[in-house]
Formats: C-alpha cells, structure tokens, sequence
C-alpha cells in the first residue's frame, strides 16, 4: 500500500527530526563540556522529581522518558550506582520495584539545570516569539496520547 504524502507535510516531517536530532546533540554537547549530568540522566531524574514522594515503578519511569524496559533497567543500573535513585521493592507485587529519587540525585537534577535551560535559550527559546511558542505546545501535544504541558503553563 502506497501512501502519497503532501509535499509540505513531508518537509515538515524532515524539518521536524533534523531539527530535533540537531538541538539535541547541541544540548547534550554542553551538558557534556560542563561535565554534569546526561540529558538521558536529567530525564530520568526529573520524571522522578515530578512523581508523588519522588518515585515511580518502573514500568511508569520506562513510559515517561520513553525508554523500553531493558533500556531504562541499564540507565537506572548506572543511575543507582552513581547514587542518583535507589531501587525499592514494591510491597504489593514482589516482581515490581519503584525507582526512587536520593537527595544526591535532586542535587544533581540542579546542577544540570543552568547549563540546560542555557542550552534550550541559546538554540531554540531565543528563536521563537511567545506566541509561537503557544503554538508550537498545541502542535505538539496533539501527537502525544495525554499531553504533559498544556499552553498555560507556559
């Protein structure tokens, strides 16, 4: 079955990967020369910072920063043993565990974050006015099955 896209739409697909695939490595350069944490890193930790009493199963984790299960379980194995999160069993289900933010974790999770929102300044936020910036949030959250943010958080 052959699908024949609109011309613009293709374009803007395109735009849209390369765009991100750019800013992303941007970003994930700084973070890097600064020396703190991983954009992967501040994902992870920040789904945690934003979860009720800082935790989240794991399964809940993998669907938040949308890693598969066996990528997130070798992040967070990295992430345990730098002290960022612990892992607690769940006392409901002996095969799940939660993953738990640690005060070190949080201190990281803000150290990181000057060099990102630095990053996200230099290479997208100076580009787009506010009201773009509106827009773009709507654009977005239609692809996303239950949006994080909404226009008026912004």
């Amino acid at each position: 079955m052959k699908i024949e896209l609109d011309k613009n739409k293709l374009l803007a697909w395109r735009s849209f990967i390369t765009a991100h695939a750019e800013l992303i490595g941007r970003i994930e350069s700084k973070l890097d020369k600064a020396k703190v944490l991983p954009l992967g890193w501040y994902d992870v930790l920040l789904a945690l910072v934003e979860a009720p009493e800082r935790r989240l199963r794991m399964s809940d984790l993998a669907h938040a920063v949308v890693l598969s299960r066996s990528g997130l379980t070798r992040l967070v194995d990295k992430l345990e043993t730098a002290g960022y999160l612990y892992r607690q069993p769940s006392p409901t289900d002996r095969r799940g565990a939660f993953a738990v933010l640690t005060a070190q974790g949080f201190e990281a999770l803000r150290e990181t974050w000057p060099i990102y929102s630095e990053g996200i300044e230099e290479n997208f936020a100076q580009f787009i006015s506010h009201e773009e910036a509106l827009l773009l949030t709507k654009l977005f959250n239609r692809f996303i099955p239950a949006p994080k943010l909404t226009t008026s958080e912004i």
